[in-house]
């Protein structure tokens, strides 16, 4: 095992059990490296985590019912998918990376453990890409799920010159999905509050909705079938923006949804858009509850974007490590503009 000198033992944020909120739930522990007593595997690489960023599925499984949250994740668990840093430790297999080299990546959807200050990750539960001395920590640790969720859920389904509508253009995920649609050469039109219209405009949207002066759906309708795309990150509001989307989503078009609370409403409003037929009111435009796949490639186009400055990676607020309960209650807000991010090395 190549390594720089590293400690026995690290701190980071862990939680056994659930009462209300994880933020609540989560303690700031001393714990030793994540290494098995054989050392590093032979294809396994330590990190040293600078900066993590938060997702909604960050507190949306953990907070899951105990027995589902725990076949999911098996406690006791440090959270966060999506981290940034540098190469402390290879195992004798990995020849694509080296010690100190500056990295970021995110968790597969069933593994965590960013809220450390070291993490062990393997090609089998994380993809990891090199990070350039141009974008910083904080802003690679905000490249992983929402970027890449953006991604895969956008650039399949369009070409130059489409027009796409993004639900929900100033979120954590919005924001990617603005500035991934225009780097292809599409006009998008999203919605947000009036306070975030200039930031949205700001990454790249040609056309702001209001949706607390207007109705979104009903803006859309006037429009006519003109959308090949709508990218939904909220899930759950406007209500029919599913089954509006006859009107304004061309036949051939997609509507692709993420987001949605897990909660009996938000589950009430997925199952409604997917089981219901158009005969009973249900909508007719092809729709699929997206979810991302951690896929190699992705994640060196998106950072080489951001290094072109094609893509931005907004940071709402950065926490420092001893606060990391506070940015969970941030997320929790639904209020912040692009990313919260924890920094973890100074």
């Amino acid at each position: 095992m190549a390594a720089t000198n590293v400690p026995k033992v690290m701190r980071a944020w862990q939680y056994s059990s659930i009462a209300t909120t994880i933020e609540n739930a989560i303690k700031l522990k001393e714990l030793p490296l994540p290494l098995p007593p054989s050392g590093l595997g032979g294809d396994s690489i330590l990190v040293k985590v600078y900066a993590a960023s938060l997702n909604p599925a960050d507190y949306k499984f953990p907070e899951l019912p105990g027995f589902i949250a725990r076949r999911i994740i098996p406690v006791p668990a440090t959270p966060l998918l999506d981290f940034s840093g540098t190469v402390a430790a290879v195992g004798a297999q990995v020849s694509n990376f080296r010690v100190g080299q500056r990295v970021f990546g995110r968790m597969a959807p069933t593994s965590w453990g960013a809220l450390g200050e070291y993490m062990a990750v393997t090609s089998k539960d994380a993809i990891v890409a090199e990070l350039p001395e141009s974008v910083s920590f904080e802003a690679g640790s905000g490249l992983g799920v929402a970027a890449q969720t953006s991604y895969q859920c956008i650039v399949p389904y369009v070409q130059a010159g489409d027009k796409v509508f993004v639900n929900g253009g100033s979120g954590g995920t919005g924001v990617f999905g603005i500035q991934i649609a225009k780097a292809l050469g599409c006009h998008v039109t999203t919605s947000c509050s009036g306070r975030n219209a200039d930031f949205c405009r700001s990454l790249g949207a040609d056309e702001v909705i209001d949706y607390t002066t207007d109705d979104v759906s009903t803006v859309l309708r006037s429009k006519g079938q003109v959308f090949s795309l709508v990218f939904d990150t909220i899930g759950s509001s406007p209500a029919d923006l599913y089954t509006a989307a006859d009107a304004y989503l061309k036949p051939t078009g997609r509507f692709m949804q993420i987001g949605a609370a897990m909660s009996l409403a938000g589950t009430r409003s997925v199952m409604g858009r997917l089981l219901v037929p158009s005969i009973l009111g249900g909508g007719k435009r092809k729709i699929k509850l997206a979810t991302t796949k951690n896929t190699p490639g992705e994640l060196d186009l998106l950072v080489r974007w951001v290094a072109e400055g094609k893509v931005k990676v907004p940071l709402d607020e950065v926490f420092p490590f001893d606060r990391a309960p506070d940015a969970f209650a941030k997320l929790r807000t639904g209020r912040a503009r692009g990313k919260i991010v924890v920094k973890i090395v100074d």
